[in-house]
């Protein structure tokens, strides 16, 4: 299926790139998983883009056995290229409410730092939030399962 940024406006998104053999993306799953349960009801949705070559095949095991509560998408080189390329694992960009992007993540970056963000980002008032100059966000990402 088709997933369509703009079914999450409203929402403030955590969009995080990630592979199975990338070992900070293994120490920041579980608090994304964590930050799912208990953000979800304040409007707060993740969404993982694996860029696994091997598809399917090694992503599916991976978020079972890691009990993944997001919807995680089948990204490549053409989705990361829309978020102005994505040349290390993990990257993670913060999404607001209005789906501008508020700020980008490259490599692990500690789970209080997320906290702070994402809080920041449910108290800012309308177009008060940090934004950085990113050329939009691509409308569509790509096939989920």
């Amino acid at each position: 299926r088709t997933v369509k940024l703009s079914d999450y406006k409203g929402k403030v998104v955590l969009l995080n790139f990630w592979a199975t053999w990338c070992g900070p993306c293994k120490i920041e799953i579980p608090w994304f998983v964590e930050f799912e349960q208990q953000l979800k009801h304040r409007g707060f949705a993740v969404l993982g883009v694996a860029m696994d070559e091997d598809g399917w095949e090694v992503v599916k095991p991976f978020i079972a056995e890691l009990r993944v509560n997001y919807r995680t998408l089948m990204g490549n080189d053409s989705i990361a290229q829309l978020y102005g390329g994505v040349d290390s694992l993990p990257t993670s960009f913060l999404i607001d409410r209005e789906g501008k992007i508020a700020s980008i993540h490259v490599g692990l970056v500690s789970k209080g730092d997320y906290e702070h963000e994402i809080e920041q980002l449910f108290s800012a008032s309308s177009g008060g939030a940090r934004r950085v100059a990113v050329a939009g966000v691509p409308a569509v990402l790509v096939g989920a399962r």
